[in-house]
């Protein structure tokens, strides 16, 4: 068992250019005993394809190498891939490029063209994202200011990629642009709401306020008492008639 064990090992080593490609292979894979197969072709995000339909049963003979170890997940693998390795088609994408060049020579040319393309696949869009990472939503912030889980991002700069409802705080468009109502003093403090002011004030500074609050309080209710005292006796005189009001 032994001898088979390290067997396997050298073996792996060969097949992978030694000990970072097996290490690699642990790392992402992790399968035991290590797979071999023929090797398929590669993305542009740099994910090695294998195949092996002897050793291996049926759902298990394709298998993905990561190109990237640190960020890869199922989205990493571009659309034309995942059909090859879920078993929608036989013919690896790597193979498409030598089916079109042989069936356009069956195209008969009726008249000049000046058109760019000389086939009728459709239009493909080459589009680059960071890494190659076909899923955004991976590209947010952790909180708290750790920065991006992604590795190799910038730890404060990045943006969230991820798709937020309009109304969401966290929506760029959403967000309400913070405009403060005062300020306590003039080194700063400032503040949007009375209650943010609270929030703000010291033990000391409470105090005092609710001193003034209360004065102030006291002083609009004897204002008004006064007030109200006046209106009445205005209207007791001229139910008498007019005369001189003091």
């Amino acid at each position: 068992m032994v001898k088979g064990v390290i067997e396997g090992i050298r073996a792996s080593m060969k097949y992978r250019g030694g000990w970072k490609g097996f290490y690699e292979h642990m790392y992402t894979n992790a399968d035991y005993p290590f797979k071999f197969g023929s090797y398929m072709g590669a993305d542009v995000a740099g994910n090695r394809y294998y195949e092996n339909r002897v050793d291996y049963p049926f759902g298990q003979h394709r298998w993905v190498e990561p190109g990237d170890i640190h960020n890869f997940d199922s989205t990493s693998i571009p659309p034309e891939w995942h059909g090859w390795m879920t078993s929608m088609n036989d013919s690896p994408p790597s193979q498409e490029q030598d089916y079109l060049d042989e069936s356009k020579k069956n195209i008969l040319k009726m008249c000049h063209s000046d058109a760019p393309d000389d086939h009728a696949v459709g239009f493909q869009h080459k589009l680059k994202n960071f890494h190659s990472m076909h899923n955004q939503s991976q590209v947010r912030s952790r909180g708290y200011g750790i920065g991006n889980p992604v590795v190799g991002l910038p730890p404060f700069n990045a943006k969230d990629s991820y798709y937020t409802q309009p109304g969401s705080p966290y929506n760029e468009a959403s967000i309400r642009k913070h405009e403060p109502i005062g300020q306590l003093d003039a080194d700063g403090r400032h503040y949007k709401s009375d209650k943010w002011a609270d929030r703000l004030r010291t033990e000391e500074e409470r105090l005092a306020y609710k001193t003034r609050f209360a004065a102030e309080q006291q002083k609009l209710t004897s204002k008004t008492a006064v007030q109200s005292k006046k209106v009445n006796r205005l209207k007791l005189l001229k139910s008498r008639g007019r005369g001189t009001i003091v």
